[in-house]
């Protein structure tokens, strides 16, 4: 039996297609900050530091499992700390209906990853997932994908600013 050309290109087509959505998924952004590995650990992690640059109001305990809150102006919700590693890596979990514990399916994960670059220099990534395991339509992925993308470029713009301001000199 010969394979149909068609339904062989369809099928590629639609592979494409997954392909294009789930890499228009990702959150992910990197910024070299002139700071060490230190300093930035405690600027992302200290809630005092965090409201400087990231949420407006953070009441949280840095510690595996801790529950918390993060505002942003009038918006804000429920964070659960998932890994602390100082100073390498930091994440927590946010966005999940209320009432129900975040798990992967119905939150979403962010990831703080810091490698020194040198001394004084530190390269931080944030990478944020979840969002494509969500029950939501494509479009609602991809906006929710584009907008924190965008604002997570924001805020780490933010965090190398506050920094630079604390440099002697």
């Amino acid at each position: 039996m010969r394979a149909d050309p068609a339904a062989s290109n369809a099928s590629r087509e639609a592979q494409e297609g997954i392909g294009e959505l789930m890499s228009g998924l990702v959150i992910e952004r990197e910024i070299l900050i002139e700071a060490p590995a230190e300093v930035v650990w405690r600027t992302i992690t200290e809630p005092a530091q965090m409201s400087r640059w990231f949420a407006d109001r953070v009441d949280l305990v840095i510690e595996p499992g801790a529950h918390g809150y993060m505002g942003f102006g009038d918006q804000g919700g429920q964070v659960v700390v998932e890994e602390v590693d100082p100073p390498a890596r930091f994440s927590f979990r946010w966005n999940h209906p209320e009432g129900q514990e975040p798990v992967p399916g119905n939150s979403m994960l962010v990831e703080f990853t810091l490698t020194p670059a040198g001394d004084e220099r530190t390269l931080v990534r944030v990478t944020e997932s979840g969002h494509e395991l969500r029950d939501w339509p494509d479009e609602e992925k991809q906006r929710y994908a584009g907008e924190h993308r965008d604002g997570w470029g924001e805020f780490l713009d933010r965090l190398a600013g506050v920094l630079a301001q604390t440099r002697p000199g």
